[in-house]
């Protein structure tokens, strides 16, 4: 009698049943997490203010409304923006609008004097074009622009904005009048998205997204310094702030130079104030793929403090969280609500800013895909940002 040795096989209902034992758990830690997301957003959509115009706006008691308001801009190679972005800047309610030409290569500080020379003597607000000084040894471009500009004027109200922002008529006297209303010392205006590419609109309102759905509103009043966050599209400084934060002398070196400052204004003890633009407060930041790639994997290191495995991990849980459920629907219906609640968040955040971009809410599955190359980007040891390197 012959004995043939016994040769293991596979158990295909272990595998099987360790399989689902892995989807559950996975999809239970992502339905934790939208959940989490969607309270803190539930909350933001009746905190979270929005810029009204001023017969719309809260009144402040007291609060002086004929105070003169400087608007600041740096500008460096904008002259594809500026005829877009220029008459809204001029309409927008300054008194006085400071350019500052960071040594553009593009002829900005010539086409804004073109554009501007046609506009009668005394008319306001009143331009003024000032030259930029070669960047120091440790400064970043945007924070040497805006010292300069800070350097400038006797403003007692400094009011920073980009040039690729598009301000309505009255926006700035809204600013001035919900600053008030929160009693800030440094005040962070979040823009409206404009966006026109599919990539823009799988990516770019992913900024406003973060804010809503992680930062709940309230923090900014409770004892906690580490609770700040800001984008320094529009950014406006109480002068003695200012001074006491050091200015942007202080964030001189620090590429996200607006969550930085707003850091810093929370550890001072200092108020920061932050609010929606709606339809006052408007920028088009990424013109197509490759801008929003350089964008947006520049500044993502340096807000988890140059952790780059953060960077990683955090790309990795949103492909999990969003892009996963829809390719596992017939797993379970755990995913199935999981895929609902990614698509919630987007179109209640759609709904809050006012962009209400419907069809880029129902693929807001795809954003961790396309979001693939910026966190490559984001590896990087060296970022180049207009025509300049920073390690």
């Amino acid at each position: 009698m012959k004995y043939h040795p016994i040769t293991p096989t596979a158990d295909p209902a272990g595998a099987a049943g360790w399989t689902a034992r892995l989807s559950r758990a996975l999809s239970l830690a992502v339905l934790g997490f939208l959940g989490g997301k969607l309270l803190i957003l539930l909350t933001n959509l009746w905190w979270f203010p929005s810029l009204k115009h001023g017969n719309d706006q809260p009144a402040v008691p007291d609060a002086p409304d004929d105070r003169p308001i400087t608007l600041l801009v740096p500008l460096r190679d904008e002259a594809l923006r500026l005829p877009g972005t220029l008459p809204g800047l001029l309409a927008a309610g300054a008194d006085e609008i400071l350019f500052l030409d960071d040594q553009s290569t593009d002829g900005s500080a010539e086409l804004l004097h073109s554009l501007t020379a046609s506009r009668p003597a005394g008319a306001l607000p009143l331009v003024r074009v000032v030259p930029g000084a070669a960047r120091p040894a440790g400064w970043v471009g945007k924070t040497w622009a805006c010292a300069q500009l800070a350097d400038a004027t006797n403003a007692e109200l400094l009011v920073f904005c980009d040039a690729d922002v598009e301000l309505q008529p009255g926006a700035l006297a809204a600013v001035v009048a919900e600053m008030d209303r929160q009693e800030a010392d440094v005040f962070s205006v979040i823009c409206r998205q404009r966006t026109v590419s599919w990539a823009e609109r799988l990516l770019t309102p992913l900024i406003t997204d973060v804010v809503l759905c992680l930062f709940p509103f309230g923090l900014l009043r409770a004892p906690a310094p580490s609770a700040a966050t800001a984008e320094g599209m529009l950014l406006a400084f109480r002068r003695p702030a200012y001074e006491h934060l050091g200015g942007f002398a202080a964030v001189r070196g620090e590429l996200v130079e607006d969550v930085a400052i707003a850091r810093l204004t929370r550890r001072r003890g200092l108020q920061l104030g932050l609010v929606l633009g709606g339809e006052l407060v408007q920028a088009r930041m990424y013109t197509g793929y490759r801008q929003i790639v350089n964008g947006l994997g520049r500044g993502l290191a340096p807000v988890v403090g140059g952790r780059r495995w953060l960077v990683a991990a955090g790309w990795l849980l949103h492909v999990a969280a969003y892009t996963a459920p829809v390719a596992l629907l017939h797993r379970s219906g755990r995913w199935r609500v999981a895929a609902l609640l990614g698509i919630t968040e987007r179109v209640l955040v759609e709904a809050k800013t006012g962009g209400r971009d419907w069809p880029a809410a129902l693929l807001v599955s795809a954003s961790p895909l396309a979001a693939f190359p910026v966190v490559l980007r984001a590896m990087r040891r060296r970022q180049v940002w207009k025509g300049r390197t920073y390690g």
